[in-house]
């Protein structure tokens, strides 16, 4: 006699997998090693729930990954409505998900960054958030804790998004200071469609700091962010070697930082996060310097006793990085840059003979920050 199929406890990571792929749609098999807990343990896991029906694994086009049955879908909806409603409306990408390989590299783009964002301690759960994106809200909640808009919840906010057909965004990442519009790479660069992209900008600025968080965001808080698998893509980036990255570079944003999908770029984006994180790691790296010039016709954070320009490029704002370098070649000035250990290669190609590059320790930056306050918590 078979058992009814029935839903892991809330407590458990066995419901904790469920309910994120949920949300995903679908989880790329190689991103499972990125979710908290020992490998061997996750695998068996996987393999308990394919057992009890809840979750299948899909290959095709050298693509595989995990996807929610049909009864671990109608589970979840009736156990957590307002979590699961959206991500498994009738018609949600998330809920039919796409066999045609375009469409489920971008479902995988998204999840990849939902991993990064999720491990760097982002809500990403619609009912863990202010819905910042719903149209029938008059005023939403002011934005308090990090939060994830994937690109379906942005578009759903009214017709107007139809004209950015083509825009390439995953999503809006929404902090107590800053809001930024998310693309991911992957493995590769990609063509930008230069006019979608600048109708979302315009679109999702309208809506933030006009519409819905007048009182929380400004123009300029709106920024770009890019996740990628590798720091190399940054280098193809500033360099344009080979493809017209131009979107990125040419001020369309006055910042556009570059994020890695692994645990350096979530340790990054817990700063870029975190106005009062950054502001403490800037101090110790340049609050012995000389205070910037205001005088000097470019931006800068702090100087060398020999007046020497400094910028702080760990936060790997590439725009910034492009003009800093820019504007020291045409004035044939040197200038120091400093950033993480782990971007020195990539920025030091690009920077080349005028800029000295000075390091931060990534583990130390870790263990300072994180690991020493979580033994003391």
């Amino acid at each position: 006699m078979s058992h009814p199929v029935k839903l892991p406890d809330k407590r458990t990571m066995a419901y904790e997998l469920l309910q994120f792929i949920a949300i995903l749609g679908e989880l790329p098999s190689h991103q499972l090693t990125r979710l908290p807990g020992g490998d061997r343990y996750k695998e068996r896991l996987l393999t308990d729930l394919k057992k009890q029906k809840l979750i299948r694994t899909y290959y095709r086009d050298e693509m595989r990954g995990h996807r929610l049955t049909a009864k671990a879908k109608a589970l979840l909806l009736a156990d957590n409505p307002s979590r699961f409603s959206s991500c498994l409306a009738k018609y949600a990408d998330t809920n039919h998900v796409q066999s045609e390989p375009l469409r489920r590299e971008r479902l995988w783009r998204i999840a990849e960054a939902t991993v990064t964002m999720k491990n760097a301690d982002i809500s990403v759960f619609p009912d863990e958030h202010p819905r910042a994106f719903l149209r029938d809200l008059d005023v939403a909640d002011e934005i308090e804790i990090s939060s994830f808009y994937p690109s379906r919840e942005v578009t759903a906010y009214g017709n107007e998004f139809v004209r950015a057909k083509g825009a390439r965004f995953i999503g809006v990442l929404l902090t107590d200071t800053r809001a930024y519009i998310a693309y991911n790479l992957g493995d590769s660069l990609m063509k930008w469609a230069y006019k979608s992209e600048m109708r979302t900008k315009a679109q999702v600025s309208d809506i933030l700091c006009r519409e819905r968080f007048p009182d929380q965001y400004a123009p300029e808080d709106v920024r770009g962010m890019i996740f990628a698998n590798t720091m190399e893509l940054a280098y193809e980036i500033l360099s344009n070697s080979g493809n017209k990255q131009y979107f990125i570079l040419d001020g369309s944003y006055e910042n556009f930082h570059y994020v890695t999908n692994d645990q350096k770029g979530e340790l990054l984006l817990r700063f870029l996060c975190n106005a009062e994180l950054r502001e403490e790691l800037d101090e110790l790296v340049v609050g012995h310097l000389d205070p910037p010039n205001n005088r000097l016709l470019f931006e800068h954070d702090a100087l060398l006793e020999d007046g020497t320009p400094v910028l702080l490029a760990y936060d790997c704002d590439l725009r910034r990085i492009s003009k800093f370098t820019s504007m020291l070649s045409l004035q044939e000035r040197h200038g120091v840059l400093m950033c993480f250990d782990y971007q020195a290669d990539t920025l030091g190609r690009f920077c080349g003979e005028r800029v000295t590059l000075k390091t931060i320790d990534y583990e130390k930056v870790k263990r300072r920050f994180f690991e020493n306050k979580e033994e003391t918590d």
